[in-house]
């Protein structure tokens, strides 16, 4: 029997539950000796350094050195791409920015003499709005556009037009662990670490850059992730640099790990966008003409921050056809942290635009907003504003048409009607939306991954790939797909932690593509050692190579068989190589952002989701009374591993959309900087009835195993409660158009609500 496509559970799940799976600050007990390293932070949002004076510091019992720029023996700076975020700033650009650190015995040492240093500041007017930072012109970039057609003269012609414009907020990533590294020398003066990274390659990248070293001095391994949703793709490095650093100065081992509060303070969000439209529809409700503006707060450095915008762009068509349109996203600087990688890198908030305007459109012409979008889905053979054919267009159909059966939409349509016809102050809403996210990195070099695969004499077996594992169940699939691949048992295989001394040059473990692409690569290498084995074993039961089948640990032929382990003892006397290394490219991928057009995704991974809640009116309380989702997973190589991403994806959309709130004074302090003032969804929050189905006969060709990516698309099928909620309001009034920026929080609820019920008044 096939281990892919069985119901698993995680390979850790024992560990996860026992509390005996290890993480990077877990590991400190191997390093006698370590110091713990903890920074010097800026008062203000903006500001010159003018003095620091560490000697104070040095001055305090158990501190055992500083770290400032002139300990910096290469570049000073951990920006990705733009090398704009220095070690050591000159000028303070986000609150409590670090401007150096101190290492200590203790941590408690540490702190003590980061109180001690003396810093003198000049502080300046920070901007911490994305409408300040566009009243100063302060951007990053300049502007990124896509279009097609001619939008003004369609919008012109339209019998039907809409403006408006949308807050979005951001959100904490909250990961279990926060950030985390530890930096020591090895034998050979090289420098290595353990790293809570999604990225292990840019950190040896970035580490070896700050240290002024070839990438082969920097060896960087990441056992496991407690959770990242991309807030460990890049903003991993800087902790694992300043560890390193620290280590170089010292030659003793240094620990950087940022409690909670300092990680909320100090690492960037979801970005928060502002964003502004003008639509133009027909009376039926297809759209004719869309214009719109997204701005996105990125903070005080680039980061990601324009790919993020691009994929915004991108997925601001959601599931329509958008025959007229230009978008232009603008990166927008303010004095904030540097805002970076977030579950759907985008995609959500341009979703969300789209979903909102469909129903403006939809309680314009007084339409069910449900036939409005099945109006406007894509068809087969059209193609996105950016070039791409939706070529399995059809699929958008048949999920939407399969949940709303499932989910009995129309008879409950009915009993939601009939309940707000029967209650004065509490309204229920319910909404079907869907989803199609595009599946690949944007940019093209990054679809690349690597593997290698030993086999040893007992037939036991290491796979060592570059993707990380964060919770998410990579490492499980990869089980599942070597095992099969090779034909033994999964007790045979061990995953190895991922090392940039395994596998070089590897990717982020991002865009929902962490199996696609080392899935891939495992395959391959197995199919080299096939390849090695079978010919042996058809000399061992006289038959062709092609003959032969591993299965489970047995290899057989006709009506002989031999184990695993005796074919690979008899291929090693023949002194064959019993390893291989195994590569994938994602093809039939590009795109030209200076065209505008291209084939920036492999291909679209679909679902959708009809969620039904109840408001109250006097205190703009919500509560999700059933979910119901279908997702399309492809063909799904663990299921209990992509139910618990569909769940968990969805419940934490329902979080941005509706609860998690970033607040940020005007002094550029983050005021929801813990879990007492940031409130996450608990237990309260989950729906009462949650459905969860995974699209059968849905194989996507060309994929590892007919397989597809369950990590970001399930997170925008949240946008179903959004819109079930904007039903709810509107029942309070005449049924018309409802605005509401993002979070839906109980105060903007029952606003919201209070004026739906002053405009069926006034009506």
């Amino acid at each position: 029997m096939k281990s892919a496509g069985q119901p698993m559970a995680h390979e850790s799940a024992g560990g996860h539950v026992t509390g005996s799976a290890l993480y990077t600050d877990d590991l400190l007990s191997r390093f006698p000796g370590v110091l713990h390293a903890w920074p010097v932070m800026s008062p203000f949002a903006y500001a010159a350094v003018l003095t620091i004076d560490t000697a104070p510091a040095l001055a305090v019992a158990g501190v055992v050195a500083t770290l400032t720029s002139s300990d910096v023996p290469g570049e000073g700076d951990t920006g990705p791409n733009r090398h704009d975020e220095p070690l050591f700033p000159t000028e303070v650009l986000f609150h409590s920015q670090p401007v150096m650190w101190v290492l200590g015995e203790s941590l408690e040492a540490a702190r003590l003499g980061t109180a001690a240093v003396l810093v003198r500041y000049e502080e300046r007017t920070p901007l911490v709005s994305i409408e300040s930072a566009i009243q100063a012109d302060s951007f990053h970039s300049p502007p990124l556009r896509l279009s097609r057609g001619d939008r003004a003269s369609a919008l012109a012609q339209s019998a039907h037009r809409l403006k408006g414009e949308i807050h979005i907020g951001g959100q904490e990533h909250f990961y279990l662990e926060t950030q985390a590294a530890i930096a020591w020398l090895d034998e050979s003066g090289g420098v290595a670490l353990h790293s809570s990274t999604q990225h292990p390659s840019e950190t040896q990248e970035i580490v070896a850059r700050v240290l002024g070293v070839a990438k082969h001095q920097v060896t960087v391994e990441c056992l496991r992730m407690g959770g990242a949703f991309g807030g460990k793709e890049v903003q991993a490095n800087t902790w694992a640099a300043v560890a390193a650093l620290g280590a170089q100065k010292t030659g003793r081992p240094v620990s950087v790990r940022l409690p909670r509060r300092l990680d909320m303070m100090l690492t960037g969000k979801r970005h928060p966008f502002l964003t502004k439209f003008e639509v133009g529809f027909a009376a039926d409700g297809k759209l004719e003409a869309l214009h719109l503006a997204l701005y996105a707060d990125a903070g005080w450095s680039l980061d990601l921050s324009e790919p993020i915008v691009w994929r915004a762009m991108f997925h601001a068509d959601n599931c329509y056809f958008l025959p007229a349109v230009d978008i232009t996203g603008y990166v927008v600087k303010t004095h904030k942290t540097s805002q970076t990688a977030f579950r759907g890198f985008g995609g959500p908030q341009g979703m969300l635009v789209i979903e909102d305007i469909l129903d403006r459109i939809a309680r314009t012409l007084q339409l069910p907003p449900e036939l409005v979008r099945q109006r406007n889905f894509y068809v087969e053979g059209q193609t996105t504003h950016y070039g791409q054919t939706v070529k399995d267009a059809s699929r958008i159909e048949r999920i939407w048409n399969e949940l709303k059966s499932t989910s009995n939409f129309v008879a409950r349509q009915q009993q939601v009607a009939e309940f707000n016809e029967q209650n004065e102050h509490h309204k229920r809403g319910i909404a079907i939306t869907p989803v199609k996210f595009g599946i690949s990195f944007t940019a093209t070099l990054f679809n690349q991954a690597g593997a290698t695969i030993l086999i040893y004499r007992d037939g036991s077996v290491q796979v060592n790939h570059g993707g990380t594992e964060m919770g998410q169940g990579l490492q499980t699939k990869i089980l599942q797909i070597a095992a099969d691949g090779l034909g033994v048992e999964l007790g045979a295989i061990r995953i190895m932690p991922t090392s940039t001394g395994k596998v070089p040059n590897t990717s982020a473990t991002a865009a929902s593509s962490g199996t696609d692409l080392n899935g891939a690569a495992v395959l391959d290498a197995c199919a080299k050692l096939r390849a090695v084995l079978a010919p042996v074993a058809a000399s061992m039961l006289n038959c062709l190579p092609d003959e032969v089948h591993f299965e489970q640990g047995i290899v057989l032929a006709a009506q002989q068989k031999a184990t695993f382990a005796e074919v690979v003892e008899a291929a090693y006397r023949q002194r064959l190589p019993l390893f291989a290394s195994g590569f994938y490219k994602t093809p039939e991928i590009h795109y030209d952002p200076k065209t505008g057009q291209g084939h920036p995704f492999y291909y679209y991974a679909y679902g959708a989701a009809v969620a039904e809640v109840e408001v109250d009116g006097f205190t703009g309380d919500m509560r999700t009374l059933r979910v119901d989702i279908l997702e399309d997973a492809g063909n799904s190589i663990s299921p209990i591993v992509d139910r618990g991403q569909i769940e968990g994806g969805f419940i934490q959309g329902a979080g941005w959309l509706t609860l998690e709130e970033l607040v940020w004074d005007a002094k550029g302090r983050l005021a929801t900087n813990g879990a007492s003032t940031y409130k996450l969804p608990s237990w309260m929050e989950l729906p009462e009835v949650f459905n969860v189905g995974i699209l059968e006969r849905a194989a996507e060709p060309g994929v590892v195993l007919g397989s597809k990516a369950v990590g970001e698309p399930p997170l925008m099928l949240a946008l179903s409660v959004r819109e079930a909620i904007r039903g709810a309001i509107a029942a309070f009034g005449d049924g018309g158009i409802v605005e509401l920026d993002s979070p839906a929080t109980p105060e903007r609820i029952y606003f919201a609500c209070s004026k739906a019920r002053g405009q069926a008044e006034d009506a």
